[in-house]
């Protein structure tokens, strides 16, 4: 894959650089803040080939790549430097709801901690198998060097989280920091060792031990925020330097281990004992809505609002939550699994495999998510039901997780009871792959209706076709010639292409333009009769941004076959570098028996181009 090819494009279908405020990425996606989202071409993004779909979430635009996220990122950072705004610039915002505002503080704060999380968790996981098999003493320095390197990120996450947090909130990100630093100090740490209790200039503190906590700073780091730039507004800038982080943390280390660090410790553990006495009262119930849900959680990205949950229940002994989600992340990887085995598309067997992969040995299913699930809708209730059946089997059998570790085939020493882990785990993946491979992944179509009705007799309804005619004039050639994957695999569609002679774009039918790009080389056209067409001027042709087209028709006319539509200009497009063949591609074959290409060579706009069966 080019890189930086791919985060040239992503880049220009976000709006370019000046639309962009910032962008982080996780272990699947690049999460962009846009200046307006309205710049983003959405549509065009989805087509991009190394693009698996588009989230907007949590108030941010995400780009799904899968596991190449780390290598698009870099290249995207050596090609644009972001967050600069001039004063002429106007950012467009939009109005976010308070919840939509703390799952983006909770995502953005945890993204960027995702694999030192995945690592230790991991690392941990192999300590355990370790000493389970004897290969390993508890006693040995070893383990002590390499339990330090798995416990580190855990114990000092309150620092950690207090750096991203602060950097997502765009406070002073060492400060943030520091004020997590504070609470784990051998000073404040050890009046745990004379007592439960103490004092700050007369106010009574209760003391806590804050090691692997999540909730108390992040109430402390959103505090310091608002309170960092109050400060910067009433202190003179000569000053602000010191005077700023000297005063921020003489109010915000105390009033944290006041306020803020006690009410956050015990509304955690309220959370998960919430979650506890749910899950001991029903645990069937509580792990089939889990097992149920968490496939659409993820999606949404509201899963990381349990992420702190989890974290603070694992602290106080183990986690349930985790253990009957992962029934459905298992169900994802059953679904990759089925597909492989189901298909005899070379193409998408090969993408089920590589997405297979990295589920199983990281518990990475979001490419499962993006490139399978919501792509074949059929299976969407597959992994739900799935899911369900094993998230109760992991709730009635009360498993835990005790370190933490994304689901996934390695990491099973996590949890506990491993036996019953597995065999939770083991159900929802065999029910998803078997339910693929038996019912199959595609939703029943046109096609199917008419070959079973043919084979009843009735061969009329094979017989309705519609004439699409060319839009174009000049050589025709098969799509396989064009130099782009997307059109050649005929992963849009079946279609035909034209080196065009005259740069003219004509409508093939009588319907509605449904799309036409801000920069002008491609328009969507529904026929009368339902039929969907892409008429895609050039190869790459949207980096020209509209220089060279000149648009005719607007979006949702009503046009005649032969209304012009677009003007274009041949050599100028040639003279910058650009192909000018154009795909003509019908974007739901699939509701079709079969698309039928002309025998012409050279073709004139308005001859017949294709046939629709």
């Amino acid at each position: 894959m080019d890189y930086n090819n791919l985060a040239s494009q992503i880049l220009k279908l976000v709006g370019g650089e000046k639309n962009v405020l910032s962008v982080v990425h996780c272990a699947t996606r690049l999460r962009f803040k846009l200046r307006d989202k309205k710049k983003a071409n959405k549509i065009e993004l989805e087509k991009t080939n190394g693009v698996l779909s588009i989230v907007e979430s949590g108030g941010q635009f995400q780009v799904v790549i899968g596991s190449d996220v780390s290598d698009v990122y870099k290249e995207l950072m050596k090609i644009a430097s972001f967050g600069v705004k001039s004063d002429s610039e106007d950012v467009v915002t939009e109005k976010e709801s308070v919840s939509s505002k703390i799952f983006g503080v909770i995502s953005g704060s945890f993204s960027p901690l995702i694999p030192a999380l995945a690592g230790s968790g991991m690392l941990k996981a192999l300590l355990t198998v370790l000493t389970m098999t004897g290969l390993l003493s508890v006693h040995s320095g070893t383990y002590s060097i390499l339990s330090a390197a798995a416990n580190a990120i855990f114990y000092f996450l309150p620092i950690f989280l207090g750096i991203t947090c602060a950097i997502k909130l765009e406070a002073n990100a060492y400060v943030g920091g520091i004020i997590g630093a504070a609470l784990l100090e051998p000073n404040i740490t050890a009046l745990l060792l004379v007592g439960k209790t103490t004092s700050f200039i007369g106010i009574p503190v209760v003391l806590m031990n804050y090691s692997s906590t999540v909730f108390p700073i992040f109430i402390a780091v959103s505090i310091f925020a608002v309170f960092e730039r109050l400060l910067k507004k009433i202190i003179h800038k000569d000053v602000q330097m010191f005077l700023v982080p000297m005063i921020s943390m003489m109010v915000m280390v105390p009033l944290t281990v006041i306020a803020f660090g006690p009410f956050g410790v015990y509304a955690g553990n309220a959370i998960g004992a919430g979650v506890t006495f749910l899950s001991g009262k029903s645990g069937i119930l509580t792990g089939a809505v889990m097992g149920a849900a968490w496939t659409f959680l993820t999606v949404l990205g509201l899963h990381w609002g349990l992420v702190p949950i989890i974290l603070a229940n694992i602290a106080s002994g183990g986690d349930p939550i985790i253990a009957m989600a992962a029934a459905a992340v298992f169900a994802q990887m059953g679904l990759a699994f089925g597909v492989f085995v189901k298909t005899k598309d070379k193409k998408l067997k090969t993408l089920a495999g590589s997405t297979l992969l990295p589920g199983l040995l990281s518990g990475v299913t979001e490419p499962i998510v993006y490139g399978l699930l919501l792509r074949y809708k059929r299976t969407i209730p597959y992994v739900a039901v799935a899911g369900a059946v094993g998230g109760a089997i992991s709730g009635i059998l009360g498993v835990q997780e005790k370190v933490f570790a994304f689901p996934s085939a390695l990491s099973t020493p996590a949890f506990s009871p491993m036996s019953m882990y597995a065999i939770a785990m083991a159900v929802p993946f065999i029910i998803v792959a078997l339910l693929t491979i038996i019912f199959g992944y595609e939703s029943k179509d046109k096609r199917i209706k008419a070959k079973d009705e043919l084979n009843n007799g009735d061969e009329s309804l094979l017989l309705k076709k519609e004439v699409i005619v060319s839009p174009l004039t000049g050589e025709v050639k098969s799509l396989s010639s064009v130099n782009d994957p997307v059109f050649s695999a005929g992963t849009m569609g079946k279609g035909i292409a034209i080196e065009p002679t005259i740069g003219e774009v004509v409508s093939p039918v009588n319907g509605i333009v449904k799309a036409i790009f801000p920069t002008k080389h491609a328009i969507g056209i529904m026929s009368d009769e339902g039929v969907e067409i892409l008429i895609h001027i050039g190869i790459n042709t949207v980096q020209l941004e509209g220089k060279y087209f000149t648009q005719i028709a607007k979006q949702e006319d009503r046009v005649k076959q032969g209304d012009i539509l677009v003007k274009f200009d041949i050599d100028k497009i040639k003279e910058a570098g650009y192909e000018v063949i154009t795909p003509i591609i019908i974007t739901n074959t699939g509701n079709y028996s079969d698309v039928l290409a002309s025998n012409i060579k050279q073709i004139k706009k308005g001859e017949t181009l294709l046939t629709i069966v």
